[in-house]
């Protein structure tokens, strides 16, 4: 079995994989890699696993070596961690490969290798992220956009009478509240933001069809009524860090 770490800044995302799939996953928080609490959550969590690796990426810097410490002390397989020069799957064609965050080249990685090239991944996180593979194959750069949760607390904390709202589905198109107008702006204009960006895309990799795959927090609200966008992965990151790890 091969331990799967995704270390945000604010969740580590946490998978178990065998040779064909990732088995399970769980979130806890990256605080814990600082106080002492990270090696228990771990250990509980692959239960009677036999470790035998660990993959990892990261972009927090600081943890990254308390997740390879907790990981060789509870078990002392092999640990990758995921960047330009351990890469596998895709190429990279990008000024400067070291900027790229390791989460959004395992993206690519699982991207590639599942719908082929080209291909789009979108990320609905705290920021809207579009990772861009080209036909040859290679990660050639991206897109960032404000996110949706973002969004919406920016109009709430900047003005007296916008209220704190929770993202959901509105299926009017004109809302009767203030809370309803928000959803409307921000659940459909949002999709309209995407869709503008998948089509310029395509014009700039001369696609006609190009398969996009979404990822993160929001990704299965938005795509619900996308039909551009091709799939939804709940743990692209870790099915990635997966593949860098049985292509090393």
């Amino acid at each position: 079995m091969i331990l799967l770490f995704d270390i945000g800044n604010t969740h580590s995302h946490i998978g178990l994989a065998d040779g064909r799939r990732v088995l399970k996953q769980t979130d806890i928080p990256t605080r814990t890699w600082f106080d002492g609490t990270a090696a228990g959550l771990v250990k509980n969590f692959a239960g009677a696993a036999r470790i035998e690796g660990a993959a990892l990426c990261s972009v927090v810097p600081r943890a990254t070596p308390r997740v390879r410490q907790t990981v060789r002390r509870l078990w002392n397989p092999e640990v990758l961690e995921l960047n330009p020069a351990t890469l596998g799957g895709v190429g990279i064609d990008y000024p400067k490969p070291r900027s790229i965050g390791p989460d959004r080249l395992a993206n690519a990685v699982a991207a590639r290798i599942h719908f082929g090239a080209p291909v789009v991944v979108v990320d609905f996180g705290t920021a809207v992220t579009f990772d861009v593979v080209d036909a040859q194959g290679n990660y050639i750069g991206g897109i960032i956009a404000p996110g949706l949760a973002a969004m919406t607390d920016y109009l709430h904390e900047k003005t007296a009478l916008l209220p704190k709202i929770r993202i959901r589905e509105i299926k009017s198109v004109v809302g009767k509240s203030t809370e309803e107008a928000m959803l409307i702006g921000a659940v459909q204009g949002y999709r309209g933001l995407v869709r503008e960006l998948i089509e310029s895309l395509k014009l700039q990799l001369k696609a006609k069809k190009l398969p996009v795959v979404a990822t993160g927090g929001y990704a299965k609200l938005i795509a619900a009524k996308m039909p551009e966008i091709s799939a939804v992965s709940r743990d692209l990151t870790l099915e990635g860090l997966r593949l860098v790890w049985q292509a090393r």
